[in-house]
């Protein structure tokens, strides 16, 4: 059986101990951080299978965090906060979380979030290459990367999640809840503008490319990769 490394970044210590003897209990690894710079240092050290990190802390804030880490490493990431307001969890989503969780909360439910998050983000479950192509596109979603007209371009995880998610459902139309159910896999409860966000971004990468195939807007009913035959 695989033990799977977890990383707590909390300020607070009893939630950190407890979340650590909880974790523990459940056969996972454990280790922990109590401010934004050390949640890096220890990260880089440890390599953990996913992280939990919550929002308000010392030195580095835990969106500083998920920034940093974002930029080298697609590591599975929960967000945990004490406030409910709809911007922090879309600003979250944006920046690349897999997951939130909102305090007060039971750990049954944080051990029950983790495995849902590592078994959706696990690579070892299959040796199959996940890539799509099409005339002058190729997104691969094993190396996360995206070729437009043969170059490499630098895009975020999430980015290159949606588009690959509605690129292998060609002429398949998505509304902008099932796209957040189905590429960050949770329900989520508030706005989707987060979906209309990361369209624009990858519209500006990849728009022009080619005449064979659009990232489409189906008005008032969300969006589909279309092809022409």
């Amino acid at each position: 059986m695989t033990t799977y490394k977890v990383l707590v970044v909390d300020d607070d210590t009893n939630i950190s101990t407890l979340l650590r003897l909880y974790l523990e209990k459940e056969g996972f690894e454990v280790f922990t951080a109590d401010d934004g710079e050390e949640a890096l240092s220890v990260f880089e050290k440890a390599q953990p299978d996913l992280i939990l990190l919550d929002i308000m802390l010392p030195k580095l804030d835990g969106w500083q965090v998920c920034r940093e880490i974002r930029k080298t490493s697609q590591c599975p990431i929960i967000m945990i906060t004490a406030k409910s307001e709809t911007f922090d969890k879309v600003l979250g989503l944006e920046l690349g979380a897999d997951d939130y969780i909102v305090k007060p909360f039971e750990n049954k439910e944080v051990v029950a979030r983790v495995r849902a998050v590592l078994r959706r983000t696990s690579t070892g479950e299959s040796s199959q290459i996940k890539e799509v192509k099409f005339d002058n596109l190729v997104i691969n979603l094993t190396n996360y990367e995206l070729k437009v007209k043969g170059e490499l371009i630098s895009t975020p995880p999430k980015e290159l999640e949606l588009l690959y998610h509605l690129a292998s459902n060609p002429n398949q139309m998505f509304s902008r809840d099932q796209l957040l159910d189905e590429v960050w896999g949770f329900d989520y409860c508030g706005e989707s503008r987060t979906i209309d966000v990361h369209i624009k971004r990858i519209r500006e990468k990849i728009d022009g490319a080619s005449d064979k195939w659009e990232l489409r807007t189906v008005w008032a009913r969300g969006y589909k990769f279309v092809t022409f035959e």
